[in-house]
């Protein structure tokens, strides 16, 4: 019995991936955040849990969440609202951000194996943040008061959770998309995503040159030193 709980906002103009704007236009950052969302939520489908939620901000979800329960969130910081997340189901839990369209089945499936020496799992993100967090028992105190999106939310959550006493283990780091390097990165790392369609798509629109290849746009903010299987 595992819950996969996927977190998102509406992908309106001027309310998701505002630090692509500029170069790109607010209309050109929303199509790529609802690309990266339907990326993510299309990756995720196959893995084995009993329950797939949406934890939704906004009004209208994807078409690429029909089927999935619906969760709206609560008002509040994102510590939050995750930690709200957390306190509503009993059932081990796993919830992943919007963010990472390069994720795929087989990055998550260590999550969903037996194992009982692991008591919860974190994905780091290269920006300091994380882009998985799973709790076999969830329990919302222990995300709530981290301060989110800095360079240390991660290590702070991963020291809340072994503090707790819990059994860690991690999953690879991933580059979120927050930048257009990163979004040049992503797409790279996985190029017939939808997300990366659509962001060849604005390009074709604009002039914005990528990254060199095998550049990663976060790497220098990972301590591999706190990373292990």
């Amino acid at each position: 019995m595992t819950v996969l709980v996927v977190i998102a906002k509406e992908c309106l103009p001027g309310r998701v991936k505002t630090r692509l704007h500029p170069p790109l236009s607010l209309e050109q950052a929303a199509l790529l955040a609802a690309a990266s969302l339907d990326d993510t939520l299309t990756a995720v489908a196959s893995l084995p849990a009993t329950r797939r939620v949406l934890a939704f901000d906004g009004d209208i979800p994807p078409a690429a969440a029909a089927g999935w329960e619906i969760l709206p969130q609560v008002s509040g910081s994102l510590d939050e609202r995750l930690a709200a997340i957390f306190d509503t189901f009993d059932e081990p839990t796993v919830l992943i951000g919007m963010d990472t369209p390069q994720v795929t089945a087989e990055l998550l499936a260590p999550v969903f194996a037996s194992d009982a020496e692991t008591d919860a799992w974190l994905g780091l993100a290269e920006d300091g943040g994380f882009w998985a967090l799973a709790m076999n028992k969830p329990n919302g105190a222990l995300i709530l008061g981290v301060p989110m999106s800095r360079g240390d939310t991660g290590a702070h959550q991963l020291d809340r959770l072994t503090d707790a006493g819990l059994r860690v283990s991690q999953l690879p780091p991933l580059v979120d998309v927050d930048t257009i390097d990163d979004a040049h990165f992503v797409a790279a790392a996985a190029p017939h995503g939808h997300f990366a369609v659509t962001l060849a798509t604005i390009l074709d629109a604009t002039r914005i040159l990528p990254l060199l290849p095998g550049t990663s746009p976060r790497r220098d903010h990972v301590d591999d030193s706190r990373i292990r299987p």
